[in-house]
């Protein structure tokens, strides 16, 4: 191969990189784009439609009571979508905690918001990644490799000081942090407050049902109102911790 050849073929090949590269950013900028309408029609849904009526403890004991058998799976499902529509996270917790009570409720929450978790990082990673990752200088790509290195430090410690949920279950889909990472660190770190939120509204969900208000007066009722007013604390003590390491 002379001369002339060699520089053709360098000149081909730098060619064909370039169109590729041109094609990469164009399908994440429309991916991104898609993730940006997503957002928006999800929240547009909830606040503007009538989505939000049927989020009532009213309605949803009724159709769940209704449901018999598979209630709690689709009181799962609902909990899922809720997350993915941005519905607030505490809306769902004490719903679930109203209609099943403080230790089913727990548990279908705490699966409920799992679940809803990696759905809603499974889209921001899908959708939102690949344009993140092209905008990210040499200046915010340590801080991004940092996330990849310590992700489960990272979302755990989110998770404790009570982040808002569903923003960040998109926003780490656009972060370097690895879906196990994020899947075990959410799964650990919403338990605390999950259980609080569900035994507090619980608790006084069983009061109301008995009729017998001398309940109120009852140690588990002060204690799940402890555990309530604790959980505010929990930034505070946390923050207090990582300043004194």
């Amino acid at each position: 191969m002379n001369q002339s050849e060699d520089y053709f073929g360098k000149d081909e090949l730098m060619t064909s990189g370039t169109a590729e590269r041109t094609v990469s950013r164009r399908i994440a900028t429309m991916k991104a784009i898609a993730l940006v309408i997503f957002i928006a029609a999800a929240i547009s849904v909830v606040r503007f439609s009538h989505v939000k009526d049927l989020l009532t403890r009213g309605f949803l004991a009724n159709y769940l009571e209704a449901a018999g058998f598979w209630a709690p799976l689709i009181f799962i499902l609902i909990y899922i979508v809720g997350v993915c529509l941005f519905v607030p996270g505490i809306l769902l917790t004490v719903l679930g905690a109203a209609i099943f009570g403080p230790y089913w409720g727990f548990l279908y929450v705490w699966v409920g918001a799992m679940a809803g978790a990696s759905v809603a990082f499974w889209i921001g990673r899908t959708l939102g990644r690949d344009f993140a990752a092209s905008l990210i200088g040499e200046r915010l790509r340590k801080y991004d490799d940092a996330i990849e290195r310590n992700g489960f430090a990272t979302v755990l410690y989110l998770r404790l000081v009570y982040f808002p949920f569903t923003p960040m279950n998109f926003g780490m889909g656009l972060t370097k942090v690895h879906f196990r990472d994020y899947v075990f660190a959410t799964g650990l770190g919403i338990i605390v407050g999950t259980f609080i939120f569900t035994f507090f509204v619980g608790t006084i969900r069983d009061v109301w049902a008995s009729g017998d208000w001398s309940h109120l007066l009852s140690v588990q009722v002060f204690f799940s109102i402890g555990l309530f007013v604790f959980s505010f604390f929990i930034p505070k003590i946390i923050k207090r911790i990582r300043k004194e390491k």
